[in-house]
Parts: structure tokens; sequence; C-alpha cells
């Protein structure tokens, strides 16, 4: 199969709101994992890092990870990952996507959140426990499209808490970086 860009989700606000958090949360020696990394543009702005692993589903941003010299996977989510990590960066697919409205493409996966915008988020944060540190961190990107008290009720649910660490109005919504930690 050959690299095709445009099935690749190119680095948008979210992206660079997402590497903005990511570069102040970063500690040397930190275990990184990202899932869904797209272009790799994140994972390739976090130098600090001790070690990093990048996964996505979607070959053509696998392929495009790698040619970023990315150790990556190509899993859905956590399938195939090992270990746990001190820090976890996720920008989900988080638009409220209407079944009339999928593409039915690679690009899909980067941009279809289910009717309301949480599918692939619940589904993250259920997984997340078992792959974070004890004392680690995970940064996930949100929209006010997805319903920022919604999400937030998602991660309680898993034992864990979070809070807002950037936001940024982007046209017709806010983009929200949400800190979430184990609940001491």
């Amino acid at each position: 199969m050959s690299l095709d860009s445009a099935q690749v989700y190119q680095p948008e606000a979210d992206t660079y709101l997402l590497l903005r958090a990511a570069q102040g949360e970063v500690r040397a020696g930190d275990r990184v994992l990202e899932i869904g990394t797209g272009s790799g543009t994140i994972a390739s702005g976090l130098e600090k890092a001790r070690c990093i692993v990048v996964t996505d589903i979607n070959p053509h941003a696998a392929a495009c990870a790698k040619k970023k010299g990315l150790p990556v996977v190509r899993a859905d989510l956590f399938s195939g990952i090992r270990g746990a990590f001190d820090l976890i960066l996720f920008n989900p697919p988080y638009l409220p996507t209407r079944p009339e409205e999928r593409i039915d493409d690679w690009l899909e996966y980067a941009l279809d959140g289910g009717s309301d915008g949480r599918a692939i988020i619940g589904r993250f944060l259920a997984g997340a426990g078992e792959r974070l540190a004890p004392q680690g961190r995970i940064l996930l990107l949100i929209s006010s499209l997805t319903g920022l008290d919604s999400v937030i009720e998602l991660i309680t649910l898993q034992g864990m808490c979070a809070d807002v660490v950037m936001e940024e109005v982007v046209e017709d919504e806010v983009l929200y970086v949400l800190r979430i930690c184990r609940c001491r």
C-alpha cells in the first residue's frame, strides 16, 4: 500500500493546541504514548520524552508517522500496546456524526465521534487506566460540540479526575485540553 496523505488528518488548530499542552506537560524521562497520531506532528515535537510510541488505526497515518521516524503500532486505541506510560496523548474523533454524514474512508476514523461525539472517547477512557503509570497523566483534546460536562462525567466514572489546562475558541466551537489523572 502506498501512502495517501489525503487519507491522513492534517494538522489543524486542535493539533497545535494539544502539541502546546503536551510540550508543557512532558517531563524528561517520560514514557509517552500518543493514540491516533495522524500526521505524527505532536509526537515529533516532544524532544524531552525518554520514549515515545504512537498508534493509529489508519494505515496511511501509520505510514506517515513511520516516515517521520516515529515508532508506530497500527492499532485500534490500546490494542497491541503493553506496558505503562507516564503521559498518554489523544486528539480523538470528537465530532458528533449522523449516519448519513459518514464518509466511509480512512479519514473518517479521525473525524467520526459517533452520534454524540463521545463514542471513541468513551472507549479510550475505558482502556486508558490499564496503560497509565501510577502517577501518569493523560492529555485529551475535546470540543464544546462533544460536551465538556459529559466527557468529565465519563472520566469520573473511570475513577479519574480532570482539569481544563488549555482552551481555544476556533470558529463556532471551543477546544479544550483536559489533563486527566487518577483521583488521589
